[in-house]
């Protein structure tokens, strides 16, 4: 692809670093800005650059939030006896989009995946533990995608805390296997959530 202008190009390779993002994508995208007027290209510049330097991660959950203690777990009428495990932010969301949680979140930042060389210590899987110690969560709900990497996170979660006394469920496989959560609609997802079951039960499928 050739560029009449080094800046546009300088642009247009760091537009197409972004995921999904591809050169013809991201020039489109750029030559979009430079049609807008200035002030929008600055908002959004400003914008990112805020949220770069600015964004917390929750002390509790460990969910991206503007403050120490996201919106949920500062909320009083959540019920923070049942935590519910997932992957990251998108995860989260899709859930609360389903209405049909009330419970807490545990952001653990990824999946187990060894080829990727992300281990357990990678992972927010410790200070997940150690709540199960405090003994306080009553039931942790695993909510993570139904792939490999994620059955794997799950059953080492489970290893870490089977000593104590706490119900572990994972959500009903309404999700497809091999599916990414953040995909599943609504309505398949919500099911899964109230349709639960006991986590050994998965073990023996």
């Amino acid at each position: 692809m050739e560029f009449s202008s080094k800046l546009l190009e300088n642009a247009v390779n760091e537009m197409s670093q972004l995921p999904g993002i591809g050169k013809r994508t991201a020039l489109r995208l750029v030559l979009h800005l430079l049609k807008q007027p200035e002030q929008h290209t600055s908002l959004l510049a400003e914008s990112l650059q805020k949220m770069r330097k600015e964004v917390n991660f929750c002390k509790n959950c460990h969910n991206i939030s503007d403050t120490q203690l996201c919106e949920i777990c500062a909320n009083p009428n959540r019920n923070e006896t049942i935590v519910c495990v997932v992957e990251d932010i998108r995860d989260v969301m899709a859930i609360e989009n389903t209405s049909q949680f009330k419970g807490h979140y545990h952001v653990l930042g990824g999946k187990i995946s060894p080829m990727d060389g992300v281990g357990p210590g990678e992972l927010t899987i410790n200070s997940l533990v150690e709540k199960v110690k405090e003994g306080t969560i009553e039931e942790l709900i695993f909510a993570l995608s139904s792939t490999m990497e994620g059955d794997t996170t799950n059953f080492y979660i489970f290893k870490q805390i089977e000593a104590y006394t706490i119900i572990t469920t994972t959500i009903a496989r309404g999700i497809s296997v091999g599916d990414e959560l953040e995909y599943a609609d609504e309505v398949t997802l919500g099911r899964s959530i109230l349709h639960r079951v006991p986590f050994e039960n998965s073990l023996k499928n």
